[in-house]
């Protein structure tokens, strides 16, 4: 008797330390307005400079809240708003490009999810538009990345335009900073260059892109260390 005392005791005490189970975590949403790679032509115009635009997303699962960030791609200046909501409207400056993306958040959690990042132009007077300036994708600015057995690193990016017509890419790649060396000028299709490097070196470079009516745009200066 004494025994089966001590066992029920025992599991009591079990079920009451074992705690609440973690909540669930949100899931990353789903864009859906300004489209990826468009000319936004919907806003309603606020003066000569600014248009306010409504940004869109479908709801995701395990959300509370949203924070939507819009940055403006030649200023590298970003704008962040929380919302309960599935869309926010935001005032932007006409004819310029943006990326956005959303975070998820679940006010239970301390986790959050993100969204893809979408770029757009802002419609203004432009008849034609610069290329987005590149997206990075590797290596990672600010990382430490290990070379090749050619004593190599391959240099990664993405690229777009809302008029599809960019026809080079030029790299600039230096050890110092802004990178003055042009190291290799891409056709549209090729997003990668391979530069040589040692180790224990501080590497910047940058893209300049350029379409068919001679518009471009400048990615600014990553960086990288080599081991």
């Amino acid at each position: 008797m004494i025994r089966k005392l001590l066992i029920t005791s025992m599991a009591v005490l079990m079920m009451a330390c074992g705690g609440k189970d973690a909540p669930p975590a949100p899931e990353s949403a789903l864009l859906v307005f300004p489209e990826e790679n468009s000319e936004c032509t919907t806003g309603t115009s606020l003066n000569d400079s600014q248009s306010q635009v409504t940004f869109r997303w479908n709801a995701s699962k395990n959300t509370d809240r949203y924070t939507v960030t819009v940055v403006n791609l030649e200023t590298n200046s970003s704008q962040n708003i929380s919302t309960v909501s599935t869309s926010a409207n935001i005032s932007i400056a006409k004819g310029a490009p943006f990326s956005w993306f959303v975070t998820s958040r679940n006010n239970d959690s301390e986790e959050s999810a993100t969204s893809e990042t979408w770029l757009f132009y802002n419609a203004g007077t432009e008849t034609t538009y610069a290329p987005f300036p590149v997206q990075l994708v590797y290596p990672e600015s600010g990382s430490t990345v290990q070379k090749d057995i050619a004593n190599e690193v391959v240099l990664e990016w993405s690229g777009a335009d809302v008029d599809n017509d960019i026809e080079t890419f030029e790299v600039y790649f230096s050890e110092t900073t802004p990178p003055t060396t042009l190291v290799g000028t891409n056709a549209a299709f090729n997003m990668e260059l391979a530069v040589s490097v040692e180790s224990g070196t501080v590497y910047y470079w940058k893209v300049i892109t350029t379409d068919s009516e001679g518009n471009t745009s400048d990615s600014g200066v990553f960086d990288f260390r080599v081991y």
